[in-house]
């Protein structure tokens, strides 16, 4: 059974950090996409960046390039997405996700849309404010 269990949010202030941590568990496909996800109160689930196993790419949307930065660590099967300069308009929950056994040609087609991750994790609050 896949799990993922998201850590590490919090409270901020405008301008300042935080990393989230993703752990994930009880897979055993050789390739895979984990993304951070997030939701807004009142809003949809926005696609926030992605990377794929093999850690040859990073994806990132356009409201959060340059600021957040993700990274993995496969002896320790986690995700991490350190976000700095954070804003009042990063408040949400903040979901990981995973899609099982991606082709790498796939990967750059398939990592923005939500209704593609197989398993998500239950969040982790991220609020921003002074």
């Amino acid at each position: 059974q896949v799990q993922l269990v998201e850590s590490g949010g919090g409270l901020a202030q405008p301008g300042g950090s935080l990393r989230l941590s993703c752990a994930v568990s009880g897979f055993t496909f050789s390739s895979y996409v984990v993304s951070w996800a997030r939701q807004a109160r009142g809003k949809g689930l926005e696609w926030v960046s992605g990377i794929y196993s093999d850690g040859s790419d990073t994806y990132y949307a356009d409201s959060v390039k340059g600021r957040f930065a993700i990274s993995r660590d496969n002896t320790k099967n986690a995700v991490y997405l350190q976000m700095n300069s954070l804003k009042p308009e990063d408040t949400a929950q903040y979901y990981c996700g995973l899609i099982q056994d991606p082709t790498s040609e796939s990967v750059s087609s398939l990592i923005t849309i939500i209704n593609e991750y197989d398993y998500w994790g239950p969040g982790t609050q991220v609020t921003v404010s002074s």
